[in-house]
């Protein structure tokens, strides 16, 4: 990692690093789709969570192979969600099986990177539910909450605007449909090979978060992972004792560790994952993973993340995207498969600043309002509307 301290930071300024983005980003749509239409009930979480990493592993195997020092592959390890469990829950093999039924509220979050270049995404979905038979109710009113919160925050993370500006949008939302964001939860701006840039946008955050929390404005060039979360209840998560399985380096902590395994353990993990996020689940020999990380965690050099969760019997959203700002308006380069005639909520937002801004176009990714009817139909199916650079 020496050198990469002295080289200046590659940005979205070049051609290059975009079609980086883009090129991971096509792979995690990709992966997203698979673990998606393959949820159904009697389908194990654990199964879905391999088959996302399997398929990211497959994937980014394919590009860049004259490249044989260039990183990648997983940037977030494909994380299963239920109900009201709220985000990291990733199992292991020698874990409790979990498994899918009719009903159930479910999160796909994963990520892919690109020599560091990292795409995120995550969609929510309900088992079950057809055009034919729409779901209504509280599972309804979260996901059509916390999708429109993420449309807001397309049209809202654009240079000159502030990060203070999408929590106070989610907040309104998320009342609309008498639902809370999950306290305290970050988006990140994404640089190469770090996942947690120091720009964030912050939801429901608590008075003491709200003072401690930089104001931010946005800047052409900049990444960012916009990541909602939202709750049909108080919007407060903990944890919910569930094993941690994911992890990343913290660059900054040093120690030498005593155990043996512990210190194969941290070498295979520096050599594969460097600084992204990683899952017991990807060594060979799980017992010694579980057994090594114990020491690295205690001593902090990794950080873990914690599987929170919501009360039992409430439901949490979640939708992730990744929008490079471009100088010509900022692009969505990862989507979700959300379908508006699936979830029919009895409310809705009712703020005019906040509708207003809904309906109006997000750039030029105008494919992104299919819902707006047919006025946008030639450019939405190639997306390649240059010329709508900000149609505002």
């Amino acid at each position: 990692m020496s050198g990469e301290e002295d080289t200046p930071e590659q940005t979205i300024a070049e051609d290059v690093v975009v079609t980086k983005y883009k090129m991971g980003a096509e792979i995690a749509n990709r992966a997203l789709k698979l673990v998606f239409e393959a949820a159904s009930p009697g389908v194990s979480v654990l199964s879905l969570c391999e088959k996302g990493d399997a398929y990211i592993m497959q994937e980014t195997g394919k590009i860049f192979k004259k490249e044989k020092e260039m990183k990648k592959g997983i940037a977030f390890p494909t994380c299963i969600c239920t109900n009201n469990i709220v985000c990291h829950y990733s199992p292991l093999k020698s874990d409790p099986d979990v498994i899918l039924k009719d009903g159930d509220l479910i999160k796909i979050d994963l990520g892919v990177h690109v020599d560091g270049f990292i795409s995120n995404v995550a969609h929510s979905f309900v088992i079950g539910v057809t055009k034919e038979k729409p779901l209504t109710g509280r599972k309804a009113d979260v996901i059509k909450a916390a999708h429109l919160c993420a449309e807001a925050a397309l049209r809202l993370v654009k240079p000159g605007n502030q990060n203070t500006q999408v929590t106070e949008a989610w907040s309104k939302i998320a009342k609309s449909f008498k639902c809370s964001p999950i306290e305290g939860m970050l988006s990140h701006q994404l640089k190469q090979h770090i996942i947690d840039g120091e720009k964030t946008i912050i939801q429901n955050p608590t008075d003491q978060q709200r003072k401690d929390h930089e104001k931010n404005e946005f800047e052409v060039h900049e990444v960012y992972a916009v990541d909602v979360l939202i709750s049909s209840g108080e919007g407060k998560s903990k944890d919910g004792g569930q094993r941690t399985t994911v992890y990343k380096r913290d660059p900054n902590k040093v120690y030498g560790l005593k155990m043996k395994t512990s210190r194969a353990f941290f070498s295979e993990m520096e050599r594969r994952f460097d600084r992204m996020p990683f899952t017991l689940r990807a060594f060979e020999d799980e017992g010694k993973a579980k057994l090594g990380v114990i020491e690295c965690a205690k001593h902090e050099l990794l950080q873990p993340f914690t599987v929170l969760q919501e009360k039992e019997g409430e439901f949490v959203a979640q939708f992730k995207f990744t929008v490079l700002l471009m100088a010509n308006g900022p692009l969505r380069i990862t989507n979700s498969l959300y379908d508006p005639e699936l979830y029919k909520s009895e409310l809705d937002v009712e703020d005019p600043e906040l509708m207003a801004l809904l309906q109006s176009s997000a750039s030029r990714k105008a494919q992104k309002k299919k819902k707006k009817k047919a006025s946008k139909t030639v450019e939405s199916a190639t997306g390649q509307a240059a010329e709508t650079q900000d149609a505002e």
